[in-house]
């Protein structure tokens, strides 16, 4: 995995009840395609493979929000990638459970990202 000690100072200091939801949102994004880094950017652990992918929301606290910069472009249907905008779309996880229900789909969003990005 590619982990930036940036972000694990950044998560010691994280101060919420989603935390353990954050961490292992984090495992996962990284483990499910080892084009994926990642970096602190507005204020948030931020995913990039060439370009920026998605942002913590970390004032969130009754689930892990997670938004996508650019969603609507990703190809393919994900139910829980959600968002009417022109181009953001939010991925939440209320809970580790929660997590282990959606961690395909969110592997599926990430490897997507990478895979298009590839492609321009």
């Amino acid at each position: 995995m590619n982990k930036n000690p940036d972000v694990d100072i950044w998560l010691e200091a994280y101060d919420n009840p989603m935390k353990p939801v954050v961490v292992a949102m984090r495992d996962a994004i990284l483990a499910a395609d080892s084009r994926i880094t990642e970096a602190i950017k507005w204020q948030a652990p931020t995913f990039i493979y060439k370009g920026n992918i998605a942002s913590f929301f970390p004032k969130a606290k009754k689930q892990a929000s997670l938004m996508f910069h650019k969603g609507a472009i990703i190809p393919g249907s994900f139910d829980n990638l959600t968002g009417d905008g022109k181009e953001a779309r939010t991925f939440k996880v209320e809970s580790l459970d929660d997590l282990e229900i959606k961690a395909g789909e969110l592997e599926a969003i990430v490897k997507a990202w990478c895979d298009l990005k590839d492609q321009c």
